[in-house]
């Protein structure tokens, strides 16, 4: 007895796969010569995925496509329903037909813990990235990819080659460290200035766009899971006319936060306050960032029960030392984790120290030790 056919209208579009060897000398070739227009591009800091659209054809560039038979990508709504629940079909002349699902769940892999310094003097070369910009890796075991830090430049100021677009993503942070940009966000209004000292959080598939820049600015991004989808959407322009800041993208709403409205205050580790930027309560506890300085010197150990600890060293010096480890002396660009129970302590902090500190979740148990 025959099979069913497939359900074809389960299938929201084809991509066919071709392999590359680089996507920054292939994207040119696609895109100016050839008319395509991009569509989504991966991972932000070293793209190695590019989907292109244009003249009746979707293409998948891709650098870990294996070359040989042809390969193709049908993107399905239902993909247990079609085709038998096959991941993959393959033609009578060899060539490959992927079955995927065309609205995928994020999926963020368990945090694989880790003791991690990452110092400004590190011979890592900075990587050209999406949009011209020039990444630096924070994190680069990237903790079993659950999470992404990446230190960006944009060393020329003026118009960024921007498009709007939106990341599929569980939380992303904007921290601007020097100079400033300008950005415009869905349904947050005119274009406004991100200025030094001041962070925003993008909200999952929020869409937006990064419109100017000044000379040499610089930012800290954070984003989890490590690997996640970048989409251009050619059909939004920005600003719209919708103005909702109270609005959620699930359960995370847009905030701006400005350091010169913000209140220090007594902060977790004993002899430190902090300005918290609120971002723990705009995301319903899934992530928290504070700017924390030294008051009076306490060189207290301690250690924490959160998942992810993350540490950005934003001015000034200071030496961390964890338990029955070597000392590490740290200068502004320096950043660390600490996984969970590991006693540590700062001490050595010179009086311009501040720190930019990123966990997840945003509430989590510290105790002296």
């Amino acid at each position: 007895m025959a099979a069913d056919p497939p359900k074809t209208d389960r299938i929201t579009s084809a991509e066919i796969c071709l392999p590359v060897d680089d996507l920054k000398t292939e994207m040119p070739f696609f895109l100016t010569d050839l008319g395509f227009r991009l569509e989504e591009i991966y991972p932000a800091d070293d793209p190695a995925v590019a989907v292109i659209s244009g003249h009746g054809l979707r293409i998948r560039l891709d650098r870990g496509q294996p070359s040989g038979p042809g390969h193709l990508h049908l993107r399905c709504t239902d993909p247990k329903a079609f085709a038998g629940g096959k991941q993959s079909l393959t033609s009578p002349s060899g060539h490959v037909i992927d079955i995927v699902d065309a609205n995928p769940k994020l999926q963020t892999p368990e945090t694989r813990h880790a003791f991690l310094v990452r110092h400004m003097r590190d011979s890592d070369s900075w990587v050209i990235g999406r949009a011209g910009m020039r990444y630096r890796d924070l994190i680069p075991d990237r903790l079993g990819g659950s999470i992404i830090a990446s230190h960006i430049r944009i060393p020329d100021g003026g118009p960024v080659p921007d498009m709007v677009h939106y990341h599929t993503v569980g939380f992303q942070l904007i921290f601007c460290l020097s100079g400033w940009v300008r950005l415009v966000y869905e349904d947050q209004g005119a274009p406004f200035i991100l200025e030094a000292g001041n962070c925003v959080i993008q909200p999952p598939q929020i869409r937006h766009r990064v419109l100017e820049a000044s000379d040499n600015v610089e930012v800290l991004e954070i984003g989890v899971p490590a690997e996640h989808m970048t989409t251009i959407d050619h059909e939004m322009t920005l600003p719209n006319a919708e103005v909702n800041p109270a609005r959620k993208w699930q359960g995370t709403r847009f905030l701006h936060h400005k350091a010169k409205e913000a209140n220090w205050a007594p902060w977790r580790l004993a002899g430190w306050e902090s300005r918290d930027t609120g971002i723990d309560r705009a995301t319903g506890g899934l992530a928290g960032v504070h700017v924390a300085r030294a008051l009076d010197g306490s060189e207290g150990w301690s250690r924490h029960e959160g998942d992810i600890l993350f540490t950005f060293v934003k001015t000034g010096a200071m030496t961390l030392e964890v338990a029955d480890k070597a000392p590490h002396p740290l200068v502004a660009g320096d950043a660390f984790v600490v996984p969970p129970f590991l006693p540590t302590r700062y001490s050595g902090m010179s009086p311009d120290c501040e720190i930019i500190e990123v966990s997840l979740p945003g509430g989590f148990e510290t105790e002296s030790v």
